[in-house]
């Protein structure tokens, strides 16, 4: 072998060593990195005493308290209309006149009639009075055997008759006297006046219009007259929610025209029957309807205009408290459970356990939260109570001071689990995290 042979295998040697090095050296940096345990980067919140206030939403319309839809009882043509929309009426004010015409020939009618039936009534009346005096002179003379039993029979039948017409035209006098009330009523019912202190917030005919009566139709819609100083939310809640509400419950109304202002209010009224759409499909909704007095209405406030309540339905002071992402809900496998329960024992605390026929049911998911001890999380069941928009109400299973994980959503609702490493991150004054230094 000469010498340039053994310089290159030399060389060969070297390269191939080295290359063997490399890849004990990758083979090695692998297998520490895959049994590396990956830390997760979480943020953490304190558990603290805090006052929550339950919040039902709804969304609806702004209406006046009272209102009244003004349809007339009568038909005719419109021959007076002293009002326009928007005019401010005082109750008892004129508000429109139908033609009387045809209804003042008909009180004059029922009255003629009322006149004829009474003295026609007079007339039964005397006649009656003179067949009385026959049947009781042949009554007499009967007794005295001075009369046969066909006289008696005979004048006895004619007062009977007489005393049946007397009787028959007294009902008639009756009806007439009725039949004028009626005339005299709907001849009233062509003047139509407000009902109460109000705006006139509709008008929807014009003078010279005909109109329809209410007696045997739906009628003519002539106008709205509305108290617009006392206005209300009518709002629609969730059948879940409803439950919640109270009459006399604390309220705010954001009309979308006002902005951001806010209206005080009370509820004042609950449905008792419920509104459904989407009936007998997926998209079902049953809804009731909440009615929230506004306790002083801006004069801007229109009819119609829309708006959404914040119902606040309870308030608890100095309660246990997290963010509400901090607690989900997961399956606890019987080693957690038992030492949950271990925990909830030392602590003087109850967790509830439901239980079917007699045996505990352990596969159905509870509330939990991650609690954070150096760096590690412990899972622990929780009991709930009521929420406002951040914070959720923790009944059993904490106590103040204690550390919980309060984010990220895909770390506590997936990637954590009890005893996983985490790295706690804070939020700067940018409100982007930041590794919280240890």
């Amino acid at each position: 072998m000469t010498k340039a042979q053994k310089k290159k295998n030399r060389k060969k040697i070297i390269i191939f060593s080295v290359i063997g090095v490399l890849l004990i050296v990758v083979a090695v940096m692998i297998i520490a990195g895959g049994n590396k345990e990956l830390i997760i980067p979480v943020q953490q919140e304190e558990v603290k005493l805090r006052t929550i206030t339950e919040v039902v939403t709804a969304t609806g319309k702004i209406n006046p308290v009272e209102q009244v839809v003004i349809t007339p009882e009568v038909n005719g043509e419109i021959v007076e209309l002293p009002v326009e929309e928007g005019d401010v009426v005082r109750k008892g004010q004129l508000l429109i006149r139908i033609k009387p015409d045809i209804y003042v020939a008909q009180r004059n009618r029922a009255q003629a009639n009322l006149q004829s039936s009474t003295a026609n009534l007079k007339v039964r009346e005397a006649s009656l009075d003179q067949v009385k005096s026959e049947y009781e002179r042949i009554k007499g003379l009967f007794d005295k055997k001075l009369s046969s039993d066909s006289q008696l029979e005979a004048a006895k039948a004619n007062f009977l008759q007489n005393q049946g017409l007397y009787e028959a035209q007294k009902a008639a006098v009756l009806q007439a006297q009725e039949a004028l009330k009626e005339a005299e009523e709907n001849l009233a019912r062509t003047a139509i006046y407000s009902p109460l202190n109000g705006t006139v917030s509709a008008l929807n005919v014009e003078l010279g219009e005909r109109v329809l009566g209410s007696n045997f139709t739906q009628g003519t819609n002539i106008m709205t007259v509305a108290d617009l100083e006392q206005m209300e939310a009518t709002v629609e809640v969730d059948e879940n929610d409803v439950v919640k509400v109270a009459v006399g419950d604390t309220s705010w109304i954001e009309v979308d025209a006002f902005g951001d202002k806010k209206f005080l209010g009370l509820v004042t009224q609950i449905g008792n029957s419920a509104k459904q759409s989407g009936l007998g499909t997926q998209d079902e909704i049953v809804n009731f309807e909440i009615k929230i007095q506004l306790n002083k209405a801006d004069k801007g406030i229109r009819p119609g205009m829309s708006c959404d309540a914040d119902i606040e339905t309870e308030t608890r002071a100095n309660v246990l408290s997290v963010p509400i992402q901090s607690v989900t809900a997961r399956v606890l496998d019987a080693k957690t459970q038992k030492e949950d329960e271990q925990n909830a024992d030392s602590r003087n605390e109850a967790i509830s356990v439901k239980k079917e026929n007699g045996i505990q049911r352990t596969n159905k998911p509870k509330e939990i939260v991650f609690i954070v001890e150096d760096n590690v999380v412990k899972m622990r069941e929780v009991a709930t109570g009521i929420s406002d928009d951040t914070y959720l109400e923790i009944t059993t299973g904490l106590k103040e001071g204690e550390k919980v994980v309060s984010g990220p959503y895909r770390a506590i609702s997936s990637e954590l689990e009890d005893g996983k490493k985490v790295m706690i991150e804070k939020k700067n004054e940018g409100g982007k995290p930041e590794v919280k230094s240890n």
